[in-house]
C-alpha cells in the first residue's frame, strides 16, 4: 500500500477574508478526500461577521483531508483543507511505518482535530505537560463532538482523549474556580456547547445561607439544587445566533448605547418625483437600469449632503475629533436571508445619474444572491434604509456605526392632500433622518431634512441645487 510524505502535503489556511476577521464558518464544501483541485477552484464557501464568501484553493493537487464539517467556526490562520501535491493519485489510508523521532521543529501552529478520526497527524512536537506522563499509544479512531472540536481551538492544551474527562471551560474560568476552591466536575454548565461560565463558578461558589435556629419543632427542608433548563423543542426553535446577525446585533446595540440618537420627520408630497420615475423609466439614457423612487431620493440626499457638508462626519471618541469626510460613501440597508446588511457605494457624490442606478442595480443584485464582500460594507458615511417596501409608514432607525446620519424612507401611498388651494389625491411620504447628536445639532439636522424634502417636492431642485 503507498503512504504519502509529508512534504507533498500543502495546508490550506483560514484566510483573513475582510478587514481584522478573526474566524469564519464554513457553510459548504464544494470538495471532498480523493478530488482533484486546481490552483485557484473555489473549494468551499464560509460566512464571515459580514458576508458569505467563496475561497479558491492556491495550488493543484488532490485533496487528502477536510480537517473541518460544515457548520465549523474557525479561527483565522487555522489549516481547513491538506492537499496532495506530489502529482499521484489520493492516498490509501494505511498504518505509518516506525521512524525515527525527528527533531523537533517549531510548530506553525495547532493542528485542527478531525471529526470522525481522532487528532489529526502532525510532524510538530507539542509542548510537555506538567505533570505524570503517559506512555504515549497509538489511538484508536473516536468520533469527535463539535464541542471537543471548539475546546481544542479555544486554546484548551489537552489532547482530544483527554478534552472529554474534564469539564469545558476557558482558562480564566478553570483559574477563577482554582482560585475560589472550586472542582469544576461538580458544575452544570450553563454556556453554549456545554461550556462552563464565569457566573457558574461564582454560583457554586456562594456560601450556603446560614441556618436559624427557631423554636419551630421541625428543621426547615433543605434547598433543591437548581433544575437543570428544559426545552420544548415541539413548540419553539432556537437558533444559534452567528455570523451576520451576530455582528450585527452587536453593532447595532454598541450604536444605540454610544451615539446619542436624535430623529426628526416630516411628510412630503412626492407626486412629482413618481411621476419623473415614470419619465426616466423612457429614457434612452436609462434604459436597462433599475429606475425606481429609491434612486432619486439618494439623489436627493447625496444634494442635500452637499449643500450641508458637515452632517458627513464621524466621531472619533479615541482622538477626541469630528471627522469630516469629503465623498460620500452612500449605504443601502439590505434585509437578507442571512440578517441584515449595509453595503455602500463608494464616491456616490462623484456619480451621474445613470451611474447611480447602475450601482444601486448591482448592489442589491449582488445582497440578494449573499455575495456581497466584506469591503463593500466598509467606510460607509450616510446610510438611507427603505422600509417602505414593506408596507410601513416609517421608523427611527439606529445609526450604522461610524456614521452620523441614516435616512428612513417610508411607503408612498395615494392619500387626501391639500394641493394648491384643493384637496386632492397625492402621492405622500414619510421620511425619518436620525443623526448623531455630539456632531449633528438640531439646526443641521433639520436643515439636511428639508433639503431631502424640498427636492422630492420639487424635483427640478436636482438641476437648480446641484
Amino acid at each position: 500500500m503507498t503512504t504519502m510524505t509529508e512534504a507533498s502535503v500543502r495546508e490550506f489556511k483560514m484566510p483573513d477574508v475582510g478587514e481584522g476577521l478573526t474566524e469564519a464558518e464554513i457553510l459548504k464544501w464544494y470538495v471532498k478526500p480523493g478530488d482533484e483541485v486546481t490552483d485557484g477552484q473555489v473549494v468551499c464557501e464560509v460566512e464571515t461577521a459580514k458576508a458569505a464568501v467563496e475561497l479558491p484553493i492556491p495550488y493543484d493537487g488532490v485533496v487528502r483531508d477536510l480537517h473541518f464539517p460544515e457548520g465549523t467556526t474557525v479561527a483565522v490562520g487555522m489549516s481547513i483543507i491538506a492537499v496532495d501535491v506530489s502529482g499521484g493519485a489520493a492516498p490509501v489510508e494505511a498504518p505509518a511505518p516506525a521512524a525515527e523521532p525527528e527533531p523537533e521543529k517549531k510548530p506553525e501552529g495547532r493542528q485542527p482535530v478531525l471529526v470522525g478520526y481522532g487528532v489529526a497527524a502532525s510532524s510538530t512536537k507539542r509542548r510537555p505537560r506538567k505533570g505524570p506522563q503517559v506512555p504515549v499509544q497509538e489511538p484508536a479512531p473516536v468520533q469527535e463532538t463539535p464541542a471537543v472540536i471548539q475546546a481544542e481551538l479555544n486554546g484548551h492544551g489537552a489532547p482530544a482523549a483527554a478534552l472529554r474527562e474534564r469539564p469545558l471551560a476557558k482558562p480564566p474560568v478553570r483559574k477563577l474556580a482554582k482560585d475560589l476552591g472550586v472542582d469544576l466536575t461538580t458544575i452544570v454548565p450553563s454556556g453554549p456547547d456545554g461550556i462552563i461560565t464565569r457566573e457558574d463558578v461564582h454560583a457554586a461558589a456562594a456560601p450556603e445561607p446560614a441556618v436559624v435556629e427557631t423554636p419551630a419543632p421541625t428543621a426547615a427542608p433543605a434547598q433543591a439544587p437548581a433544575p437543570v433548563p428544559t426545552y420544548d423543542t415541539a413548540r419553539e426553535t432556537r437558533i444559534p445566533v452567528k455570523g451576520v446577525r451576530k455582528a450585527t446585533a452587536a453593532a447595532m446595540v454598541g450604536s444605540a448605547f454610544t451615539a446619542p440618537h436624535v430623529t426628526e420627520f416630516v411628510t412630503v408630497d412626492v407626486t412629482r418625483t413618481t411621476k419623473l420615475v415614470e419619465e426616466l423609466k423612457q429614457d434612452k439614457e436609462m434604459q436597462g437600469l433599475r429606475v425606481n423612487p429609491l434612486l432619486l431620493i439618494a439623489k436627493a440626499l447625496l444634494v442635500a449632503i452637499k449643500r450641508n457638508p458637515d452632517v458627513n462626519a464621524s466621531w472619533d471618541e479615541a482622538n477626541q475629533e469630528i471627522v469630516q469626510k469629503h465623498y460620500v460613501n452612500l449605504g443601502i440597508a439590505a434585509a437578507t436571508p442571512r440578517g441584515l446588511i449595509v453595503p455602500n457605494i463608494k464616491d456616490a457624490h462623484a456619480k451621474t445619474l445613470p451611474q447611480l442606478a447602475q450601482a444601486l442595480g448591482e448592489l442589491v443584485v449582488t445582497a440578494k444572491d449573499g455575495k456581497t464582500s466584506p469591503a463593500a460594507m466598509q467606510g460607509g458615511t450616510v446610510t438611507i434604509t427603505n422600509v417602505g417596501v414593506f408596507g410601513v409608514d416609517t421608523g427611527t432607525p439606529i445609526l450604522n456605526p461610524g456614521e452620523s446620519a441614516i435616512l428612513a424612507v417610508g411607503a408612498i401611498k395615494l392619500q387626501p392632500w391639500v394641493h394648491k388651494g384643493k384637496v386632492k389625491p397625492r402621492q405622500v411620504t414619510t421620511l425619518a433622518l436620525s443623526f448623531d447628536h455630539r456632531l449633528v445639532d438640531g439646526e443641521l439636522g433639520s436643515k439636511v431634512l428639508a433639503d431631502v424634502a424640498a427636492i422630492l417636492e420639487q424635483p427640478k431642485r436636482l438641476i437648480t441645487w446641484a
